[in-house]
């Protein structure tokens, strides 16, 4: 049974269910973009405004608000980005939404908002594990940086704590040695556009079956724009792609020192782990080619093929 079956009234009209969509990431519009060309009709876009994202230091902030308005939908800004606010409170009091789907939020939902909802809310998290491991902050980021070579993907009903809702749905992707951020927010908008399509209608009408999450939870550490240094003398040359690839476009990036100056690395790849260079430190530049540049590190050569100062 797809979404479009089970909720959208005859002939294409707009469903009776009072849907709100919660996202300020590229990979909220991705995601937008998806349900939407599975006719879904959301109610209102909760988005923050770039002012709000600027001083709230938002990681990969876009603004969904033009999307929102091709749609005709209305665009709610909220006060606060953790909708704390007395004024954010009576917005979700007054529209009565039944179900909120988040599409990139990096705060916590009250419990203010959350009891104003009829149904309630949906996240969508994921880790290298099956939940309750992999809880927390940035756990693409993190999986990039770890190495690892899946993703398993999670839907689940929010609480008010981190991460710690019933589950009830999960896919698995890869991550693969050519994979970046983009690459992985790309394939999250795909599953959970899936997930959310094939259990949306069971959950709206009260026989969705969801699983409390078992076992000892993990958490993945918050990430700030200052914690992309590269470290020379700590990183070998794996853990250096797999750290500028966990940090690139659209997050800030990950920057070092390269000839004597402050650089945002977007792009490196491991160019070699035989040709040595006895007599060059970690970090320094040994060879130029055009506008790429290949550095020595600890078991290896970077080449670096997208860089700017900083």
């Amino acid at each position: 049974m797809t979404f479009q079956d089970s909720v959208l009234l005859p002939g294409g009209e707009p469903p009776s269910r009072r849907i709100v969509f919660a996202g300020c990431h590229v990979y909220g519009r991705w995601l937008f973009e998806r349900l939407s060309a599975a006719r879904w009709q959301f109610a209102y876009v909760v988005c923050p405004t770039p002012k709000t994202a600027e001083a709230e230091h938002i990681s990969g902030y876009e603004d969904l608000g033009e999307i929102a308005a091709r749609h005709n939908i209305p665009v709610y800004r909220p006060v606060s980005y953790s909708l704390r606010t007395p004024k954010d409170h009576e917005f979700f009091e007054r529209e009565q939404f039944d179900l909120l789907v988040q599409g990139g939020w990096q705060r916590l939902f009250p419990e203010e908002v959350l009891r104003a909802l009829r149904t309630g809310a949906i996240g969508v998290h994921g880790s290298s594990d099956f939940l309750p491991k992999g809880r927390g902050r940035s756990p693409l980021n993190w999986s990039i940086i770890e190495g690892r070579q899946r993703f398993i993907l999670h839907l689940f009903l929010i609480k008010p704590g981190v991460d710690d809702g019933d589950v009830f749905d999960y896919d698995i992707f890869d991550i693969t040695p050519f994979d970046s951020i983009e690459t992985l927010y790309q394939k999250n908008a795909i599953l959970t556009a899936r997930m959310l399509e094939r259990s949306i209608s069971h959950l709206l009408d009260g026989t969705l079956k969801a699983i409390p999450q078992h076992g000892t939870p993990s958490y993945y550490p918050k990430r700030s724009p200052d914690d992309g240094l590269i470290d020379w003398e700590e990183l070998d040359v794996w853990q250096i792609h797999n750290w500028v690839r966990a940090l690139t476009r659209p997050y800030p990036g990950a920057f070092a020192v390269l000839n004597g100056a402050m650089t945002t690395i977007w792009k490196a790849t491991v160019f070699d782990t035989r040709i040595t260079y006895e007599n060059a430190s970690y970090g320094e530049v040994v060879e130029v080619f055009d506008d790429r540049l290949v550095v020595n590190c600890r078991g290896g050569l970077l080449l670096v093929e997208d860089w700017e100062p900083r």
